[in-house]
């Protein structure tokens, strides 16, 4: 019964499972993980499947990226796993030791690595001055509070001469659905951002709330695959609005809220009961959001050093320029049309 239970649950979604009855007491107790991990979010998908690295984590230093997948965990097959269960054996006192069993790509051996578990050190919004006055902002995970420091880091950089805006929400998974939500009425100003469909229910209508006060400064978006969850409610209530384009790969598709559905003998079902779409009410859980500009990103083998360079950073200045360039020209098409 269990394995056909885990079966049905796998066959949903990448975020639904079964659960023990150990997970569902953690869940309605509101137990807290061990403070060590390896920064980490992460989806059942046969395997554990990597959706992101947090900045600076073990992880990231160690090389993994989204899609790469955990075959095993301390020599324990993810396979059996639900995401939730994957999630618990990542974690565990900071200073000790998880052994991971690695794929990537094609590739049929897996890469075994150990990793020295940290506390999480999670940043919100970190700022740089780019060239051609280009405000770059790196945001690393929507937890709360977030659309706040994201509006004081706009008029920071505006403050130093920023025209235009850069905002890099690559390998930014989890978080908190809102905060993307509330960041994204920073820049749009009135419309849809969004729809939420709930079992059973009517589509919700998410609309922007700006006003005169949302920034109007031209800007691009960097995503890739570990742009997930809150981070692609954000990504796609700009692009959706014309607010935005994106620069970079398609993300993760990840955008369904989760409840537990407790089972008379203790266990549950962890089931995905609300999904969110476009403004439009064109689909966006799994289907992900494919960016207006692509670019080609390297992946080295599991244990090769990353090629050096930004490309995906370096394409979006590029556009920039062009975009600039071409602005440029159309007002001088204009002063010459214009009668004397």
């Amino acid at each position: 019964m269990t394995g056909a239970l885990r079966g049905l649950t796998d066959g949903l979604d990448t975020d639904s499972a079964y659960l023990s009855p150990d997970d569902v007491e953690r869940i309605e107790n509101g137990t807290p993980l061990p403070p060590g991990g390896i920064g980490v979010e992460v989806a059942d998908l046969y395997y554990a499947q990597i959706v992101a690295a947090r900045d600076g984590s073990p992880a990231a230093r160690a090389g993994l990226r989204p899609g790469d997948y955990i075959r095993a965990i301390n020599d324990e097959p993810t396979r059996r796993l639900s995401a939730i269960e994957t999630a618990r054996r990542l974690r565990g006192e900071p200073g000790s030791t998880v052994r991971l069993s690695l794929l990537r790509g094609n590739t049929s051996e897996p890469y075994d690595i150990d990793l020295v578990l940290e506390e999480d050190r999670v940043r919100g919004v970190t700022t740089q001055m780019l060239d051609d006055n280009v405000g770059y902002l790196r945001v690393s995970y929507f937890g709360h509070g977030l659309a706040e420091e994201l509006d004081s880091a706009i008029a920071e950089v505006e403050g130093q001469g920023a025209t235009r805006l850069i905002i890099d929400v690559r390998n930014c998974a989890g978080g908190v659905f809102d905060e993307g939500i509330a960041a994204a009425r920073l820049f749009v100003a009135s419309g849809v951002l969004l729809r939420r469909k709930e079992t059973g229910h009517e589509p919700l209508t998410i609309d922007a709330s700006g006003g005169s006060s949302a920034s109007d400064t031209p800007m691009l978006v960097l995503t890739n695959y570990g742009t997930a969850h809150a981070a692609e409610l954000f990504t796609a209530s700009l692009v959706g609005n014309g607010r935005a384009e994106s620069v970079g790969q398609r993300t993760a598709g990840r955008v369904s809220v989760q409840k537990l559905v407790k089972l008379p003998d203790g266990s549950g079902l962890w089931l995905s009961w609300a999904r969110y779409f476009y403004g439009s009410g064109d689909p966006l859980h799994r289907l992900g959001i494919q960016p207006t500009v692509a670019v080609d990103v390297p992946r080295p083998e599991l244990g090769e050093p990353a090629p050096a360079g930004d490309p995906v950073l370096e394409r979006a200045l590029e556009h920039l320029q062009t975009e600039v360039i071409a602005a440029r020209d159309r007002r001088v098409a204009q002063l010459v049309r214009a009668p004397a």
